[in-house]
């Protein structure tokens, strides 16, 4: 049932603001469980997630799920910078489909990684394992 809100709400956040795909809401709204998640801030009373956070969750869980492909999907569903996670987070927020603190703000986004770098540098293949694969750092 939950799911079935959620969607609802952002079709029609889709349909007000058609900057990103409805798979954008969906993949930050998992990205903030994702973050919550690594930062134990699920098992506490403060599941607060600041933007910064939320960005460096971000890029990891794109990464993870998509690998070398990551920034193409984030591209596809409008995704180019980090001020676009940041307002899709607010369209979230405005919605009451994810909570702020009053210190909160579309600034906290504005110089968080630069995309194509963040999801490039993790596959370049220019150092060699000994068994002649790709080191990856994500």
């Amino acid at each position: 049932m939950e799911d079935i809100k959620f969607r609802e709400a952002v079709r029609q956040i889709v349909k007000d603001d058609s900057r990103y795909a409805l798979e954008a809401y969906e993949f930050v709204s998992k990205a903030v469980v994702f973050t919550m998640l690594n930062l134990d801030r699920d098992k506490s009373s403060d599941h607060h997630v600041s933007g910064q956070e939320l960005l460096d969750g971000f890029r990891r869980y794109a990464i993870q799920e998509f690998g070398p492909m990551a920034g193409e999907i984030m591209k596809i569903w409008g995704l180019t910078s980090s001020i676009d996670v940041g307002n899709v987070v607010f369209n979230l927020v405005n919605r009451k489909l994810l909570g702020k603190t009053e210190n909160d703000s579309l600034s906290d986004f504005k110089n968080g990684f630069d995309f194509d770098r963040a999801f490039s540098e993790p596959f370049k293949t220019d150092k060699i394992q000994e068994n002649n694969t790709p080191i990856i750092i994500a």
